[in-house]
């Protein structure tokens, strides 16, 4: 055991007596507790790499600023009534009713004007700063590369393990992305096909002391990690399921994220999975001649919006849409005056999407400003540095501590609320002493049933949506304070069931969602 891991154990270990009741382990617990198991939960993030620089004026358009827009990109600039409002400043491009949608239920938030301080507006440059999360130059590891360093150091070396027999993180895809960068190797997994994993090679070097020796055995780590890793996500794959009827097969973005839900589902552990949609560089023929509501633009908006639209749906329907966040992101934006080519030129600060069911919903930022006069070159400024938005959904989704985003990052890092929405706090849970917290929930093969109880008789019962008694887990008299009841529910059937806390201070019940 690494001593990070004997450190970690034994602070769990510490934090409360344990009991045992009927092989269910059991014991009090106190906040540090509370924070690591809010930390563990088995959360997901999925991001979407808009490659080329999306023009966010045309995407997310500031319905305050639209007569000054008319100035500046008369050629690309849909018309005002067609524009899909979600505020009465704020509206989307036309062909985004899918996430016009997610926004009135609740599940897209807009962050505005992000981006990094002096924008160099060069392609391969800025993706390496909004990859590494670094301004420096040449950087070595990716912002989540660090945070899984961190979190598991000495990767690749040891893993896949019996803790760990998933990928960290995957890339959809035949290239790993550099996002997920570690010191030694790269913590991503590239996946272009869920049900048609590769199978490489096994290697029987022997590292014989030399430096080719050395290589060769680092080498056959990763053929044997590949091997391993892949058989996992395609287990998975056909374990999973899809419920959606809004996926297109004829949209590629579609189908990586049907293949994402389908591995989530299928119980795969990874964390991350980073996708891409190529083509924003629309210099030129952004908006077909004869109609501005078409054209290069407008398709992959259109692909963006309905795709994601689509996911949330099958999360949704498969019950895992409180586990599962995403974001946009694109090297930059576009210039606000258009070009004579019906297209846009390199910019600065653009608009990005999170969704999901626990994001904190709305816009975040304020419009851009317009002006009446066109200055050459001119762009969005940045308001908000997106290595903020990072650090902000290390905290909120992963639960990483402050002082640890702080040293992944060269900045004085600021915190905004954007993921806090399913956050339960310890403080919540002892207001409210009828309260009863379950996680993971969905859940695979385990959940976590947390209450509070007073000196007193407590019996928890789980039935299903017929009302019908699963079983009993605990009938039994506790100490007053917090509880932990780990439950095992591998030998429960996929659905609904009712999580019921019966005590004379109150009883209290809650839903309990498996999974696969």
């Amino acid at each position: 055991m690494k001593r990070r891991d004997f450190v970690k154990n034994m602070a769990i270990a510490s934090a409360g007596t344990p009991i045992v009741l009927n092989n269910i382990k059991m014991q009090s617990i106190g906040k540090e507790l509370f924070d690591v198991a809010k930390s563990a939960e088995d959360r997901v993030l999925v991001l979407i790499r808009l490659n080329g620089g999306n023009d966010g004026l045309s995407t997310v358009i500031p319905r305050d600023q639209y007569a000054n827009l008319t100035i500046q990109r008369s050629n690309v600039l849909i018309p005002e009534t067609s524009i899909l409002p979600l505020t009465t400043e704020v509206g989307l491009h036309s062909a985004m009713g899918g996430m016009q949608n997610m926004f009135n239920n609740g599940n897209l938030s807009i962050i505005q004007n992000v981006g990094y301080p002096e924008q160099n507006r060069s392609h391969f440059r800025s993706m390496d700063i909004w990859s590494s999360g670094l301004m420096g130059t040449s950087p070595e590891t990716g912002w989540l590369g660090r945070h899984l360093d961190n979190s598991y150091p000495g990767y690749p070396s040891g893993y896949p393990n019996m803790t760990n027999p998933d990928p960290f993180a995957i890339s959809m895809g035949y290239d790993v992305s550099s996002t997920c960068q570690g010191l030694l190797a790269n913590f991503s997994h590239a996946v272009n096909d869920p049900f048609d994993t590769y199978n490489l090679a096994a290697s029987s070097v022997l590292n014989d002391g030399t430096y080719y020796g050395s290589h060769m055995e680092y080498l056959a780590t990763l053929i044997d990690q590949a091997n391993e890793f892949g058989a996992q996500i395609n287990a998975a794959a056909n374990s999973g399921n899809t419920l959606s009827t809004m996926y297109d097969p004829t949209n590629p973005l579609a189908t990586q994220l049907q293949y994402v839900a389908q591995m989530i589902s299928g119980g795969l552990k990874s964390k991350v999975y980073i996708l891409n949609i190529n083509g924003f560089d629309t210099h030129d023929s952004q908006v077909s001649a004869s109609n501005v509501e078409e054209g290069t633009h407008t398709d992959l908006i259109k692909r963006l919006s309905d795709a994601v639209a689509a996911f949330q749906d099958d999360l949704a329907l498969l019950g895992l849409e409180n586990r599962v966040a995403g974001m946009t992101f694109s090297e930059f934006g576009r210039q606000i005056a258009s070009n004579a080519s019906l297209g846009t030129d390199h910019g600065d600060a653009a608009p990005l999407f999170l969704f999901g069911s626990c994001i904190n919903a709305g816009i975040v930022g304020p419009n851009p400003v317009i002006d009446s006069t066109i200055v050459n070159q001119a762009a969005v400024p940045m308001q908000i540095d997106f290595r903020d938005v990072y650090a902000s959904i290390l905290k909120d989704w992963f639960g990483v501590s402050t002082t640890d985003i702080q040293s992944f990052f060269e900045h004085s890092v600021t915190y905004y609320s954007l993921l806090g929405a399913c956050n339960v706090g310890v403080e919540e849970v002892i207001k409210d002493k009828n309260h009863v917290l379950l996680f993971p929930n969905p859940c695979y093969e385990n959940t976590t049933i947390r209450f509070i109880s007073e000196n007193e008789w407590v019996k928890i019962e789980i039935f299903d949506l017929t009302g019908r008694s699963v079983g009993v887990f605990v009938d039994k008299t506790l100490d007053s304070g917090t509880h932990n009841v780990f439950l095992e529910t591998s030998a429960l059937s996929q659905g609904k069931y009712l999580v019921k806390v019966y005590k004379k201070s109150g009883s209290s019940e809650a839903k309990l969602i498996k999974v696969k």
